[in-house]
């Protein structure tokens, strides 16, 4: 998969045997993005329909073909919707986009390099950076985990956990 494509979001179950489908979004508005993409480089154009629950129509030669039955909406449970990295506005000074962070270089407080990060995973708690290194670690994604972020220099200074205290 590119590494210009940015995860907005992920298509659930369906809702109703009309073919709406219940979309998680990572953004304030996924309808502003078009097209959106899967990972296949199928594209698709969503529609807000209630509180997550969304009309979805796959671009076909240029053409929306609207999802319109259950069983065409249950072949979509799971698909990763994507924008291109040109999309999205200039984060503000002092932010970043999670996708930012992978690769970056991890040190610990001490300035000891401990590897690169290899993803951010957020399963809903809470995001959380996977370190690659000697060991692969995970860590929270929280201030006092992570004291440091520099993305213009390419480092992220992780507190060890000992050192973060309970």
């Amino acid at each position: 998969m590119p590494e210009n494509l940015i995860l907005m979001g992920v298509i659930g179950r369906p809702h109703g045997v009309r073919g709406l489908v219940r979309v998680t979004s990572y953004a304030d508005d996924l309808t502003g993005y078009r097209p959106l993409s899967d990972d296949k480089g199928r594209g698709f154009v969503l529609r807000w329909r209630g509180e997550g629950i969304a009309e979805i129509a796959e671009l076909v030669g240029g053409d929306e073909v609207k999802v319109a039955d259950r069983t065409a909406a249950e072949k979509l449970i799971n698909v990763r919707l994507y924008v291109d990295r040109a999309q999205l506005p200039e984060p503000e000074k002092d932010e970043f986009y999670l996708a930012d962070l992978i690769g970056l270089v991890v040190f610990d407080t001490g300035g000891a390099k401990l590897g690169r990060i290899a993803a951010v995973h957020d399963y809903g708690a809470g995001a959380s950076l996977e370190i690659a290194g000697e060991t692969s670690v995970i860590v929270p994604f929280t201030r006092s985990c992570v004291p440091e972020v520099d993305v213009a220099g390419g480092r992220v200074t992780v507190a060890a956990p000992e050192d973060v205290g309970a």
